[in-house]
């Protein structure tokens, strides 16, 4: 089993500040070619903007992304994991709760942020690896 600071290691802590506006947050999340991205206001999180955040309540809405703060349009009931938690916690937790990214935390702090790819990446990579092994030994049994 995997511990989500596992999957982690290596990684910048990506964010944007409540103040910045959407245009701006979207801008940098094309560059980074990331659909979500933690939004922090002196370093504590105050929630989550993502593509979804973008279309339902910026284009839809009518709203201008150059003068509209993303503090005002992102997503605030955000479920945080541990990053002491195993892989499982984060896809039962985002199945639960219908999304596809968690902030990670260490004692309260945000230290990342870890996405429903990311779990299926290591699932993926997880399988392969055991399907290799078993290919193997049927064939060294042959």
């Amino acid at each position: 089993m995997c511990r989500i600071k596992d999957l982690l290691q290596g990684r910048e802590l990506f964010y944007v500040e409540t103040h910045e506006t959407v245009a701006g947050v979207a801008r940098k999340m094309a560059e980074r070619k990331v659909g979500a991205t933690l939004v922090l206001e002196g370093g504590e999180l105050r929630g989550v903007f993502s593509e979804r955040d973008l279309m339902t309540r910026v284009v839809v809405a009518g709203v201008d992304p150059a003068s509209t703060r993303v503090g005002a349009v992102m997503s605030t009931d955000v479920k945080t994991i541990e990053e002491t938690e195993y892989h499982s916690a984060a896809m039962t937790l985002m199945q639960s709760h219908n999304c596809r990214h968690l902030p990670v935390t260490r004692s309260g702090r945000v230290v990342g942020f870890i996405s429903m790819r990311d779990l299926m990446n290591y699932e993926l990579a997880r399988k392969t690896e055991e399907l290799n092994h078993m290919q193997a030994y049927i064939h060294g049994a042959s």
